[in-house]
């Protein structure tokens, strides 16, 4: 366990831990000088002393150099005072300079060694020439640095749509990830007009509650799901997560009426509910033998198909093997030996030819012989 003091710079601003001295005292508001790396700047307490952890710090901690005496209390006033003036010139000179730059914000180091001025542009700018102007202007060290959307507000501020100074420059240090799958968990109209804060961006504050609503959301059923109720069969039509209500639409036919009633979700049985039920029902031996018996019907068609096959294919195998190739027709040099175990006169096309021109020839000569 290490004993911190807790501070910010700004107000509303990300909380840091430094280590007190130990011979003095600080409340909560009072002014402190610490060393960051920045160099020497001064921060407002919110925490004077606490335990925590060492898991959770970044160790070693830096020390407070001294807590603000009435010096550096006019100090730190004079450089908050400065900061009107310093935004108007520097305003002027970026219309000069004709830059695509919306100045935001400037604070000043409390040794007054620099001067940091915060933008916004569309698109990366070349000021370099600003910054000669500049320096010359205040003699002093000059930073110029480019913030986002939400940076933005953050450091102007604002009232947000519900009526409350924005979360993001008021009560939240960091900025927080927020998706639209949070605007639908909790049910809320997808209209970006109703769910966006004034950075144009979803407002930071559907991330608040949105573990409560993922968690609901499970026990709760879908609107436009069909389900039983103690009065009928009905509609889902609307769900309450905060009161756990259910707001269900019944139809009679017989007395052509319709009635909208809300229902305790324990008191419904819809869908996995029902679901749920039956697959908790245990089974008897008789019926699960059935299934068994069912399978091996359906499967015993599909084993005999397969044992025929096999069977098939080792008749080819032993045919292919006696000389006979899979498609019917003989193998090359097998089928005239084969003709003739059978009796059959092989195919000689050509030796039948000359057989017929010698039988010719012998019938001619018989001929002439007779005629002589």
């Amino acid at each position: 366990m290490a004993t911190i003091t807790a501070v910010v710079f700004k107000e509303g601003g990300k909380t840091y831990y430094f280590a007190p001295r130990e011979n003095e005292e600080y409340k909560v508001g009072s002014g402190v000088v610490v060393e960051t790396s920045r160099g020497i700047e001064y921060a407002t307490v919110v925490t004077p002393r606490a335990e925590v952890d060492d898991e959770k710090l970044v160790l070693p901690l830096k020390p407070i150099v001294r807590a603000a005496t009435a010096k550096d209390e006019e100090t730190h006033r004079k450089n908050t005072e400065r900061r009107a003036d310093a935004m108007k010139t520097v305003k002027e000179k970026i219309e000069k300079h004709n830059l695509e730059m919306k100045l935001i914000d400037c604070e000043f180091a409390f040794d007054g060694s620099k001067a940091v001025f915060y933008y916004s542009a569309p698109q990366r700018v070349d000021f370099r020439d600003l910054v000669k102007e500049l320096s010359s202007c205040f003699h002093m060290r000059i930073e110029l640095r480019q913030v986002g959307i939400r940076d933005e507000i953050k450091l102007i501020g604002g009232i947000s749509p519900c009526g409350r100074e924005c979360c993001c420059s008021s009560c939240m240090p960091d900025v927080k990830k927020v998706s639209i799958k949070m605007a639908k968990t909790q049910g809320l109209s997808l209209n970006p007009q109703k769910i966006s804060g004034l950075c144009g961006r979803l407002m930071c504050c559907l991330s608040y509650e949105n573990d409560y609503y993922a968690e609901t959301c499970k026990q709760m059923p879908k609107i436009g799901t069909e389900l039983n109720t103690p009065d009928g069969k009905g509609v889902v039509v609307n769900v309450n997560m905060l009161k756990m209500l259910v707001r269900v639409r019944i139809e009679d036919k017989a007395k052509d009426s319709v009635t909208y009633k809300d229902y305790s979700v324990d008191d419904l049985k819809y869908g996995h509910a029902e679901r749920r039920g039956a697959d908790l029902e245990p089974e008897s031996d008789n019926g699960v033998k059935e299934v068994i018996a069912e399978k091996v019907k359906e499967d015993a068609p599909a084993q005999n198909g397969g044992e025929n096959r096999q069977n098939r294919n080792r008749k080819r195998k032993k045919k292919n093997k006696n000389g006979n190739k899979p498609n019917g027709a003989p193998p090359a040099g097998q089928g005239n030996a084969q003709g003739n175990k059978q009796g059959e006169k092989p195919n000689q096309p050509e030796n039948n030819g000359q057989n017929g021109g010698k039988k010719k020839k012998n019938k001619f000569r018989n001929f002439q012989n007779k005629n002589a």
